[in-house]
């Protein structure tokens, strides 16, 4: 081979290394600052929330990082474009977050070249809750005032758990999350939906056992009510659906209406099954016509849910006060009265002389921060009375809420019809829930705050 073809192979080779250099891929340039989590200036962070640096790349934690927090060195470790900063995040603080150059170092193994700096400050203790000392029913009786002390004792420390019954009288629900977890929920609340068809063979509301059992074994009892009314006068169908009757609720408290004497008639029976409850000395935490507003407040369309929300603010309260006051006069004392609120909704709220506790009932939500903003604007428009996460389904964890600051006074998520029917059924054995499955339930009793029924007090 002659010199001139070894010179052109030369040459070629030359330039093939050439464009395979480092050169190529341009000058090296250091990880660039995004932005900071809490932004700066931030006031009111959350305890929980996150303290992190985002850059433009992925980056690495130098060994000597120098970052510091109100000028101590600090933990912190690196996630892919985040540098997070380990820190319990206490109230009422101020923070200042340091990140000098040469913190983090980009996979071209570039220095960071510009120091991040940001200051927040965290949120403020709440004013201590004065909640009401005494019960709004005349002369409580010694059962209702001891769980009621409980429940106020412990609101802001401490929070209840609670099962709805499948329906409506049963403790299915409590007894299937005891079958997973091996603990009960404190509180199980019952149904007298189907009062119209009680006494019957397959529900019968003066079988009071059920009860009796979970408050021999140391539970909290409560009830809602879905307070069924016929279609149109002198029907036997029954619905709570605003569109499937006539039922005027104006007219519920009217003299001489039809409605009226419905009215009458049940709260009557009602009181009767009650007063069974009474006789056994079982306190019963009371929550009836709840979700009244239904979402009239929410939307330029917005409307009622329950037939008792139809007519009104002033007709609602009109018949809450009805109630309260026949109860009354029925001697009933063994009621803590729970009023049930959409927010937004203060004209439909019956008076602070009628209310024990106000409850929120929360669907579909995962935003522990968004639930406790609710929490907190709920005691800051009714600042003397416990505040409960009434019913609930498909939320963020209890543990999430509890940390946010959403310091329920207990909680209740809804049934699975299908789960929990039949405690003999092998859907029974499944862990999967359409509203709190098992992980949510033992995430809820892993918080030291979560209190279950062998954590309860004598209140008997």
């Amino acid at each position: 081979m002659n010199k001139t073809r070894y010179f052109w192979l030369w040459l070629v080779a030359v330039f093939v290394v050439a464009g395979c250099s480092d050169d190529s891929d341009g000058p090296k340039v250091p990880p660039l600052f995004v932005s900071s989590t809490p932004a700066d200036g931030a006031e009111g962070v959350v305890i929980s929330s996150e303290v992190s640096v985002t850059f433009d790349e992925v980056v690495t934690l130098a060994d000597n990082h120098g970052v510091t927090v109100n000028g101590q060195s600090a933990d912190a470790t690196a996630q892919l474009t985040k540098l997070l900063i380990n820190l319990n995040l206490e109230k009422e603080t101020d923070y200042s977050v340091r990140v000098p150059p040469g913190a983090v170092i980009n996979t071209k193994g570039v220095l960071l070249e510009s120091g991040v700096e940001f200051s927040f400050s965290t949120e403020v203790e709440p004013e201590p809750v004065e909640i009401s000392p005494n019960l709004v029913v005349i002369n409580p009786s010694p059962e209702a005032v001891n769980v009621y002390n409980y429940l106020k004792d412990s609101f802001g420390s401490k929070i209840i758990s609670g099962a709805m019954a499948n329906v409506n009288w049963n403790v299915n629900e409590a007894q299937w999350v005891f079958q997973h977890t091996g603990k009960y929920p404190a509180m199980a609340t019952f149904d007298y939906i189907h009062l119209a068809s009680s006494p019957a063979n397959w529900i019968d509301y003066s079988d009071t056992q059920v009860v009796e059992d979970w408050w021999s074994a140391g539970g909290i009892v409560s009830s809602s009510w879905h307070w069924l009314v016929p279609t149109g006068e002198g029907a036997t169908t029954m619905t709570y659906k605003p569109s499937e009757t006539t039922f005027n609720a104006a007219n519920a408290t009217v003299e001489g209406t039809w409605e009226n004497d419905f009215v009458k008639t049940d709260l009557e029976e009602m009181a009767g099954y009650l007063k069974l409850l009474q006789e056994k000395n079982i306190p019963m935490v009371w929550r009836p016509l709840h979700e009244a507003a239904g979402n009239i407040y929410e939307y330029n369309d917005g409307t009622a849910w329950f037939w008792w929300g139809t007519g009104g603010a002033e007709a609602y309260r009109n018949l809450w006060i009805y109630m309260f006051e026949y109860f009354e006069q029925q001697g009933l004392n063994n009621l803590i009265w729970v009023w049930t609120t959409q927010t937004k909704d203060d004209p439909f709220y019956p008076g602070d002389e009628y209310v024990d506790i106000v409850g929120r009932d929360i669907y579909n939500n995962q935003s522990g921060v968004n639930i406790a903003g609710q929490f907190e604007n709920i005691q800051a428009s009714y600042p003397d009375k416990i505040v409960t996460l009434s019913e609930n389904g498909s939320v963020a964890p209890i543990s999430e809420q509890w940390n946010s600051g959403a310091l329920w006074s207990y909680f209740m998520p809804w049934y699975d019809y299908d789960r929990t029917l039949d405690p003999e059924s092998a859907a029974f054995d499944e862990t999967s829930h359409m509203h709190a499955d098992i992980a949510w339930w033992e995430d809820a009793f892993a918080l030291e705050a979560v209190i279950t029924r062998d954590e309860l007090p004598e209140l008997k």
